[in-house]
């Protein structure tokens, strides 16, 4: 993402320019643009006019809105952004408080501001901002008949291919149909490889499967690598680390990033970082019940008595419609880092993000053991009352 302006006040009020420049960067502006914030963005919109004759004929003009955002909706395939809302500022072809969707789109420049920007949004536009946030790993879980072709960036896991073929059974005497779909399942990854892989880019390809695919697939693509003399396998094979997973479904990436040899090689990556978190969870609640918790309101009375050591949450939690809700998410955290603990924002594009969404979506590991925790009953029964999927609604007396 590049920055062009930033105009934030010391009552952290303002606007910032931004151009996304790459996929994950849409991912990002999905995350900072909220409900009563305005986006100026330049669109197209169909204008009807009329002539001298008194004839009338629609024309798509392109033109600059400003947009007060009521909704927002991310597309994972295109990787664009749509924002819905109302016109805020006069112009020529749109009236004031007209409805328009504006499509954020790669290298177009767009103006977000908001009258507060919270510690979340602020980390984000840092992370959003910085050149050291890139994506240098790729991924190939695979099994016979299935290999899922994912991009593993800071912030998302993109599945950028998917490639299913029916492989015949082997059978006694004849194994020469098995072969041939073996063969032709093979040339299908590695064109997808070579397809969606950027090797300039990408400094680890982690190649997957139960048993020995793997295995045969690597042998094969380095063969045809030479056979067709493609320099680019050729010379990027040293990339690509073979490993174990229990199946070729995109959700066996977290037990490949939880492998501590792999852990070795990607021990920069914010992936392993998250997945390593989410273990460390998991060891705790089966270990140690009394140090891990889960759940906003035992998180929260855990963070009163400033037992977090580090906290999980879900960055789909800062997306809900109740600003008051994300006011309660945002000040947690910062409670938390005032605490000393140390705060782990998961990404739920990731599998590791996905898992934590299971688990309401916020989860702690605590520096001691607090057992048989005591729960107010009316407090329990009002925080049922007000759950949502998004965490909790916002009540008359919150």
């Amino acid at each position: 993402m590049k920055l062009t302006g930033k105009y934030i006040d010391k009552e952290n009020s303002g606007s910032v320019g931004l151009i996304p420049e790459e996929d994950e960067d849409m991912w990002h502006a999905y995350n900072l643009i909220e409900a009563n914030d305005s986006v100026k963005a330049s669109t197209f919109r169909k204008v009807t006019l009329e002539s001298a004759t008194g004839t009338a004929g629609s024309n798509r003009v392109r033109t600059t809105l400003t947009l007060k955002v009521e909704s927002t909706e991310y597309d994972t395939q295109a990787c664009m952004v749509r924002v819905k809302g109302r016109n805020i500022v006069e112009n020529q072809f749109v009236k004031m408080g007209q409805y328009h969707t504006l499509d954020l789109e790669l290298n177009r420049k767009f103006t977000l501001s908001k009258e507060h920007w919270d510690s979340i949004a602020l980390d984000r536009l840092e992370m959003a901002c910085d050149p050291s946030h890139r994506a240098d790993l790729a991924a190939v879980v695979m099994q016979q008949g299935l290999a899922n072709v994912c991009l593993i960036t800071s912030s998302m896991t993109l599945t950028r291919a998917k490639i299913e073929n029916n492989i015949p059974r082997k059978r006694k005497g004849l194994c020469s149909q098995h072969e041939k779909g073996m063969t032709r399942f093979f040339e299908n990854v590695m064109q997808a490889i070579l397809r969606h892989i950027n090797f300039d880019v990408v400094k680890c390809i982690l190649l997957a499967s139960p048993g020995f695919v793997k295995d045969q697939f690597f042998e094969f693509m380095v063969q045809e690598a030479i056979k067709q003399d493609n320099k680019l396998i050729i010379e990027n094979k040293t990339k690509f680390v073979l490993c174990h997973s229990s199946s070729g479904f995109k959700h066996s990436l977290k037990e490949i990033l939880v492998d501590p040899l792999i852990q070795n090689r990607l021990a920069d990556t914010k992936a392993a970082a998250e997945v390593e978190a989410l273990d460390s969870f998991y060891s705790m609640l089966s270990c140690e019940p009394d140090r891990a918790f889960y759940g906003f309101k035992h998180v929260e009375k855990a963070n009163q008595l400033q037992a977090i050591e580090i906290l999980l949450i879900s960055d789909h939690l800062f997306r809900c419609k109740e600003p008051l809700v994300r006011k309660r998410y945002v000040a947690l955290v910062d409670s938390v880092k005032e605490n000393g603990g140390e705060v782990r924002l998961f990404s739920s594009l990731h599998v590791s993000g996905e898992q934590l969404q299971q688990l309401t979506g916020i989860a702690a590991i605590l520096r001691f053991p607090i057992p048989d925790m005591e729960e107010d009953d009316d407090s329990d029964d009002e925080e049922t009352n007000n759950e949502t999927k998004n965490g909790f609604t916002v009540n008359e007396n919150t």
